[in-house]
């Protein structure tokens, strides 16, 4: 049995990740979405080892001091993070696993796990962007306008993903299909199919 690969999707706020990484699991139910850990309480309707995986913070910097998170973030006194153990483990079993991240978060695991392979959404443009943050209207002006500066900087950070993809308005599932031909294409890498040699040998 092959074993599977880590693709990391993350891209600047307004660049449409949460939305393209459900229409490529709709597509394509045989990837495997990362399920983050947090020390927040759950929301109702919230369920444990579903939508989070929600745990103590003595547990979560446990984890840390251990080296069991991929990447871990604070926000409003709560951490975020990606659990290592049920990554490996779903690319054991042959799960090509999909993880949405943000910028930082994937740097992270692209220094951690050989061969993760890191993707970046962007929109077409900065008017485009700034176009999806306002129409969101459910952001200040102050935060909108640190988000574009934000903005700019990750995406400065392109030069370090193994592939860009532009998510065009009214195009989703075409942004989903391109990265899953992404998927695809990676699984073809000579790296991974050395055993085909044998065939002939």
């Amino acid at each position: 049995m092959r074993k599977g690969l880590l693709f990391i999707i993350s891209g600047p706020a307004g660049s449409g990740k949460g939305t393209v990484v459900n229409a490529l699991l709709k597509a394509h139910p045989e990837l495997k979405l990362s399920i983050s850990a947090t020390t927040r309480s759950p929301r109702p309707g919230e369920i444990n080892g579903v939508h989070y995986y929600y745990i103590s913070k003595d547990e979560f910097k446990s984890r840390i001091e251990n080296g069991k998170m991929l990447e871990y973030t604070v926000y409003s006194d709560n951490y975020y993070g990606t659990p290592e153990k049920e990554v490996v483990e779903a690319m054991e079993n042959g799960n090509d696993v999909i993880l949405e991240i943000e910028v930082d978060g994937a740097m992270q695991i692209k220094e951690k796990i050989s061969g993760s392979v890191a993707i970046m959404l962007t929109p077409p443009d900065k008017d485009v962007l700034e176009a999806r943050l306002r129409g969101r209207g459910t952001e200040t002006e102050d935060v909108i306008k640190w988000r574009l500066e934000r903005a700019k900087e990750e995406i400065q950070l392109l030069p370090k993903y193994d592939y860009s993809v532009v998510n065009e308005d009214g195009k989703i599932e075409e942004c989903a299909e391109a990265v899953y031909s992404i998927i695809k294409a990676e699984h073809q890498k000579t790296i991974y199919t050395r055993s085909i040699i044998e065939k002939f040998i």
